[in-house]
């Protein structure tokens, strides 16, 4: 039986406050802390580092700073196997010219920007367009496309800060950005990430982490057996083009409600508008964040087969849910594994795409003075 959302968010939020002992069931045996080693150069012979991130119980997260990507996430299933449940690549190589985001940072404006064109203090800004007659995730050399600075951080936690400086005019978008972003492993089996930007002129950011997540295992086949709970009542549809009417919308009644615990695969293929335009889920969804302030219980992923649990929390208005629509057996992923059509999906916390050319949603405008702040937690463990 479905336990109601409301009642689900509760329970969530004791799991948050008393995280030591809801943490999976794991010998405390692994030494946590930050191992370092080559993951090869790009074309231009930059070599490029990837950074392995262990917390007490053995999970593991490898970190590069090319893209400031997430390259693996080995977490347990209700057996205490470790297994790798994020899509990606064995080496630096085929992130050169991948077009998938696997793990990336996007920005400088994550999602969708009509036209390639925004409207700021009165003047107009292009931007690269990249997908179909639009601006996808910063344009064509985005933040994913970066070689970022990478720091070691001592603490109670193995945690990796990456900087990244965005000079005034790169890719179309105004204002020198200063970029840094945390990843930190935590006991209870999270991964944090913190996000922080300055500028010394108006612009607009919207940043996101686009892991592809496959809780069976990546390179283990399909995300439709995934059993899924979003915490929103409504979204933002779009036109042909994905990009948002400007309209935000009931769940209710539509494929789109995950309110409760929902098998993915469900109603993926029913025929509706939204789910043609994107040959299945890629939409925004609005999260119910009733005025507070800090993380929510965005959304939980539950894989049957191997009972592990994804649950994210965020500071973040929306989240982008997206079932590798555009995947394809093409895609040779680590270990020779094959990424097919929906064998991955994506959780992307962030504010709606297209914003800047919709007064109605939550701005993304950033002023010299202000800092850009957000936070998503990513918590693994099993049922």
């Amino acid at each position: 039986m479905a336990i109601p959302l409301r009642t689900e968010i509760a329970l969530l939020s004791v799991m948050m406050a008393t995280a030591t002992v809801a943490a999976p069931r794991l010998r405390a045996t692994a030494k946590p802390g930050i191992q370092k080693r080559s993951f090869g150069k790009l074309s231009n012979g930059t070599p490029i580092q990837l950074y392995v991130l262990t917390n007490k119980n053995g999970m593991q997260v490898a970190i590069t700073n090319f893209g400031a990507r997430v390259v693996s996430i080995r977490v347990p299933d209700r057996k205490g196997k470790l297994g790798d449940v994020a899509l990606g690549y064995g080496s630096v190589t085929k992130y050169e010219d991948d077009t998938t985001y696997f793990g990336a940072i996007a920005g400088r404006y994550a999602n969708r920007i009509a036209k390639g064109k925004f409207t700021l203090d009165g003047v107009t800004y292009h931007l690269p367009i990249n997908d179909g007659p639009n601006s996808l995730h910063g344009g064509k050399i985005g933040f994913d496309k970066k070689v970022w600075t990478a720091r070691e951080l001592r603490g109670a936690n193995p945690a990796l800060e990456l900087t990244l400086v965005s000079p005034n005019g790169d890719q179309g978008y105004p204002g020198t950005l200063h970029v840094r972003v945390i990843y930190t492993v935590t006991a209870n089996n999270s991964l944090r990430i913190q996000y922080r930007a300055t500028t010394d002129k108006p612009t607009v950011i919207n940043l996101t982490n686009h892991t592809y997540f496959n809780l069976d295992g990546e390179g283990s086949g399909s995300i439709l057996p995934t059993i899924l709970t979003i915490n929103a009542d409504y979204y933002t549809p779009t036109d042909d083009t994905q990009i948002p009417t400007g309209k935000i919308v009931s769940v209710k009644g539509t494929p789109f409600d995950f309110l409760k615990p929902t098998e993915v695969g469900a109603r993926i293929n029913e025929k509706n508008t939204q789910l043609e335009y994107a040959k299945g889920y890629d939409d925004n969804w609005v999260l119910n964040r009733d005025d507070k302030k800090g993380l929510v219980f965005a959304a939980r992923a539950y894989d049957p087969r191997s009972g592990r649990v994804l649950t994210v929390y965020t500071t973040e208005p929306g989240i982008q849910f997206y079932t590798g629509n555009y995947l394809s057996d093409k895609i040779i992923g680590k270990h020779g594994h094959v990424y097919g059509y929906r064998t991955g999906f994506t959780l992307e916390t962030q504010h709606y795409p297209d914003s800047p050319n919709h007064p109605n949603f939550p701005s993304t405008v950033l002023n010299p003075g202000q800092v850009y702040r957000q936070t998503t937690v990513f918590r693994f463990s099993t049922r």
